[in-house]
């Protein structure tokens, strides 16, 4: 079977990133209002900043001129992972163990959506959250539909 786009994108982009001094923090494919997106997000120690981003797209695009392995039309867009970056791969979760995130279900639990903690745990997909209750509370993996850092003021 062929790869995804964004595993071949991947590929072709993170060698390019850390040419840059960043890394490839994720790539999404996606079609929003009836156009296509193929997003680049980095990462890097002390942030990313505008000129990360143009070496980094003007580089990618063209090699991906060169194999042109997508046939639709898209809009090619290179940005900041961010400072509230959604956490997807067991690493992100190692990586920013501890740190405060909002975790996002897609049916309520205790009759919200959305909740506010430290990331205390992850195992296999099972994200547990330190909320300043005794226990850390669990959701498994099926009942998460998004976790991202939280930025605290």
């Amino acid at each position: 079977m062929a790869k995804k786009i964004t595993e071949l994108v991947a590929e072709v982009a993170a060698p390019v990133a850390q040419e840059q001094g960043c890394t490839l923090w994720d790539v999404e494919y996606v079609r929003e209002a009836g156009q296509w997106y193929l997003r680049l997000y980095l990462d890097k120690e002390g942030g990313v900043d505008i000129l990360d981003c143009e070496a980094v797209s003007r580089k990618v695009s063209d090699l991906l001129d060169e194999l042109d392995p997508i046939e639709a039309s898209y809009i090619f867009e290179v940005s900041s992972a961010g400072a509230e970056r959604p956490l997807k791969r067991p690493s992100d979760f190692q990586q920013f163990m501890g740190s405060p995130v909002l975790l996002k279900t897609y049916k309520p639990v205790n009759g919200r959506k959305e909740f506010a903690g430290r990331l205390a745990g992850y195992d296999n997909g099972a994200v547990e959250l330190d909320m300043g209750t005794a226990q850390p509370l669990r959701f498994e993996k099926q009942d998460i539909a998004l976790v991202r850092l939280r930025v605290e003021f």
